[in-house]
């Protein structure tokens, strides 16, 4: 019987502590997207591939809009000279995703606005395309050739770099090149944008800048519907709550099924043991004892079951938290409330099965009871 009841409050407090901790790793990915960012992904029409430089001009001069983080993604061979690595990610990138996006280099520098201006052949590359080109060694300072062009390696990425829209646009885990907008640009022969971060100064008013762009956006492409779309990672990230928030109940209603079936056996046991015990109880009626000593013997003792199955079962369900996040490589996040949630159910479940056996005791008459068996 506590066997029952020690499964299920395992199962709830490690199923709601994963679906917990899975929420707040994927808040903490948007999150670190910026905090008011809107993206926005272009097709395009058959005449327009893309975005004009006229046309970001027209959406930073919306009032509500901060800045612009355009971004243009390829796949290239590079080199240094002596070593060669193929498919590579090249992005290319302004300063305001560098400064926009924390812990994003783990050494040297992200790019400026002085790389910009100056069209620097600079770059910054991640820690999977180190180990290929340049193992053991500080590549910082070091040549890297892209696309038959030299580029000075200025920064390292932070292994926690790669956020949800980069993954997005890589084409493979190869390693990345992040390059200067521009430089990229002229490297595929291309002037169009297909992809844009938009930051917003008041975020209260997103919905209403979200119109504005849209204004924008639509009478670049002819009022084309499907040449654009507007993620609002604010919107998508609610969404994504509310999706979890209802697998959250739906697993926990699942593992109350363990619970329901060990109170069950409550019942069935306490059922019993009355049984088992009628003349026990009818000799302590027959020197006093009231129906209602009975009846709290009992319920007492189904409690005590119910309860000594929920302590073992918290105690196993935070051991399984801490294997999962051993498992997962994720911060793990024991939620008090599935905790005391647990220790509810089970002492309602010990009083709600163990009254009717309980009841059956308290109401036996003692003369039948003693006479029993």
């Amino acid at each position: 019987t506590i066997l029952g009841i020690v499964i299920g409050v395992t199962a709830i407090i490690a199923l709601i502590t994963t679906v917990e901790s899975a929420t707040h790793e994927m808040t903490r990915q948007f999150s670190e997207l910026g905090a008011g960012k809107v993206s926005i992904s272009v097709s395009g029409t058959a005449l327009k591939s893309g975005l004009t430089e006229a046309d970001l001009e027209r959406l930073s001069a919306l009032e509500n809009i901060e800045s612009l983080d355009p971004t243009v993604s390829f796949t290239r061979h590079v080199s240094n000279g002596q070593r060669l690595a193929e498919d590579i990610t090249i992005e290319g990138r302004n300063a305001v995703y560098f400064q926009r996006t924390d812990d994003l280099i783990s050494a040297g520098r992200g790019l400026t606005p002085m790389d910009m201006d100056r069209n620097s052949h600079v770059c910054v590359i991640d820690a999977t395309l180190r180990s290929a080109l340049y193992p053991g060694e500080d590549p910082l300072g070091q040549t890297l050739i892209v696309g038959g062009q030299r580029f000075t390696i200025v920064g390292l990425l932070s292994d926690d770099s790669n956020d949800v829209m980069s993954v997005m646009f890589s084409s493979g885990d190869n390693g990345k090149v992040i390059l200067p907008f521009q430089a990229a640009q002229r490297m595929i022969h291309s002037n169009s944008v297909t992809s844009l971060g938009v930051y917003i100064r008041d975020t209260d008013r997103t919905d209403e800048t979200i119109d504005d762009m849209e204004g924008v956006l639509n009478a670049a492409f002819n009022y084309k519907d499907d040449a654009y779309r507007i993620i609002n990672l604010e919107s998508l990230l609610d969404t994504m709550d509310t999706m979890l928030g209802m697998m959250t109940t739906m697993l926990a209603g699942i593992a109350s099924i363990a619970l329901l079936v060990g109170g069950i056996g409550i019942m069935n046991i306490m059922y019993v043991s009355v049984t088992e015990r009628t003349r026990e109880i009818g000799l302590r009626m027959s020197i006093g004892a009231k129906g209602r000593h009975i009846l709290w013997q009992f319920l007492i003792e189904a409690v005590i079951i119910s309860v000594t199955g929920g302590v073992i079962g918290v105690v196993l369900g935070i051991t399984a938290s801490a294997v999962i996040k051993y498992w997962i490589g994720w911060p793990v996040y024991v939620q008090l409330y599935s905790v005391v949630l647990s220790f509810a159910v089970c002492t309602v479940t010990g009083i709600f099965f163990g009254w009717y056996p309980a009841r059956k005791a308290s109401n036996l008459d003692p003369i039948e009871a003693i006479r029993y068996e």
